[in-house]
């Protein structure tokens, strides 16, 4: 079925669903009836079959290696998967396998933990960060199948340590150690997602160090997802469709499948690989190019029987930081398509007003264009 963008002019307020609602994963996953407000509408609900997407599979290891014949082939494939669908692999990344199995198991024994030791973390309602069991603060139905816990990355803020002082501040001293893995991994996922920065650079003909230098000091999110078996998977969704409103995403899947992605007027699978990281484009990216690049739909589906996990770096730019395309991407044949923002105003509207979807960017740009009309 396919699926159309429409037009936002107005952004409807937030209801608030009942406090007594709670996603306690170890009830809910052994209920065949599941509450009326996990269960997606017949048109959203998952299909039966998801046919596999050919992701590009992209070797990084010659380009990490300094080899210039290497990037503009590794450039090549990425510009060409970017502007298709937004999504490809990245192998020979140069990230430890034994600090990504570590971050694996630090998220088991988090997601292990009994609700009310894992509510130390509580998201509070309109933040980004915290422990979210389902969206129940928010939303009042489609809600999704799963657990969250987010966390900032600073390379401004204490970029040493920022989120080992989360885990001690949130959780106590016990999960310092927690905060050490996680430390190291968002590290990681920085220098990784600054490389592939480059390769966007030249993918889209601006320099090189373009986007590595916007990106350079950034406020980027990382996210565990925990989605949990349940017992009624046709009815429900582990995250429903959307595109990430962040600029780039790096997600590392367990062994078990539940990603698909919209191409062609279909849902797609995206098998795990442990071995590689999923890299898509966000809207904030997509306006960075200037519609060039595809912020793609995406969700993620459940099963009745095993747990799914994964790890998510967002990459943000600084709050304040100006998101607008280089001149390089804008000419007589491709206008500006977006207004100016920043990132920080782009993360309040969806936390505060607008449940990220497909239509987020679209959303966001007439909001602020609406903003501006009705200022001057």
């Amino acid at each position: 079925m396919a699926i159309t963008c429409v037009t936002v002019t107005t952004i409807p307020s937030t209801p608030q669903p009942p406090e007594h609602l709670v996603f306690d994963a170890g009830e809910l996953r052994l209920r065949l009836d599941i509450p009326a407000q996990f269960i997606w509408p017949d048109h959203e609900k998952p299909s039966d079959t998801a046919p596999e997407l050919p992701v590009p599979l992209v070797d990084l290891g010659a380009f990490l290696s300094g080899d210039p014949a290497a990037a503009e082939e590794v450039s090549r494939v990425v510009g060409e998967a970017c502007r298709k669908h937004g999504f490809f692999l990245v192998v020979n990344h140069g990230v430890d396998m034994g600090l990504i199995s570590d971050a694996h198991l630090y998220m088991d024994s988090f997601f292990e933990l009994p609700i009310t030791e894992k509510q130390r973390a509580q998201r509070k309602l309109g933040e980004h960060c915290g422990y979210a069991s389902s969206f129940t603060g928010r939303f009042t139905s489609k809600l999704p199948w799963k657990e969250t816990l987010s966390f900032r990355f600073s390379t401004e803020e204490n970029p040493s340590g920022i989120v080992r002082d989360y885990f001690r501040s949130t959780m106590g001293e016990d999960f310092v150690p927690f905060g050490e893995v996680y430390q190291k991994y968002c590290s990681a996922m920085n220098t990784l997602s600054l490389g592939i920065m480059e390769l966007l650079g030249m993918s889209l003909g601006v320099s090189r160090s373009y986007f590595k230098e916007f990106f350079q000091e950034n406020d980027s999110i990382m996210r565990l997802n925990y989605y949990p078996p349940c017992q009624k998977p046709e009815l429900t969704l582990g995250t429903g469709p959307h595109c990430d409103p962040t600029s780039l995403t790096i997600l590392h899947q367990d062994t078990v499948g539940g990603l698909q992605v919209f191409v062609d007027g279909q849902w797609r699978s995206i098998s795990p690989n442990f071995n590689a990281f999923v890299v898509n484009i966000g809207d904030t990216f997509m306006a960075l190019s200037n519609g060039r690049y595809k912020s793609c739909l995406h969700r993620a589906v459940v099963n009745n029987n095993t747990p799914r996990k994964s790890l998510a770096f967002f990459l943000c730019p600084e709050n304040d930081k100006v998101v607008r395309a280089p001149i390089e991407l804008v000419d007589g044949d491709n206008p500006r398509i977006y207004p100016d923002f920043t990132w920080g105003r782009f993360l309040e509207f969806t936390q505060k007003h607008y449940r990220a979807d497909m239509n987020t960017l679209q959303a966001f740009s007439n909001w602020v264009r609406q903003k501006t009309a009705e200022a001057a």
